[in-house]
């Protein structure tokens, strides 16, 4: 499977990533971050017609995107966000960064 946000297709490459991720933590902004393997490591848990538990290896479904990591940040606003957002290779031609607030609890 080709994924664009890991420099196939003209999606940003991995040394893209790992420059982004020594300047987001150097700021002062990352609460926690993590990078998922690929889709193919997956395992998929769901229900068969009798509503029995089924455990199958790998994606649930074929997909050309999938999350490859993320970041909990800590920044003032939308706008702040947004601005590192733009500032990631996953939001380069191939690729996009979603941004959610944290639920409260």
């Amino acid at each position: 499977m080709n994924d664009p946000a890991c420099g196939e297709e003209g999606g940003a490459s991995p040394e893209e990533f790992f420059a982004f991720d020594q300047e987001i933590t150097a700021a002062g902004v990352v609460v926690t971050s993590f990078a998922l393997e690929g889709p193919e490591q997956a395992v998929s848990v769901g229900s068969d017609a009798a509503g029995e538990r089924v455990v199958s290896s790998g994606p649930f479904a074929e997909v050309q995107e999938f999350v490859g990591g993320g970041y909990i940040i800590d920044v003032a606003d939308i706008d702040e966000a947004i601005a590192w957002a733009r500032r990631s290779p996953g939001s380069a031609p191939g690729g996009h960064v979603e941004i959610r607030p944290v639920a409260p609890y």
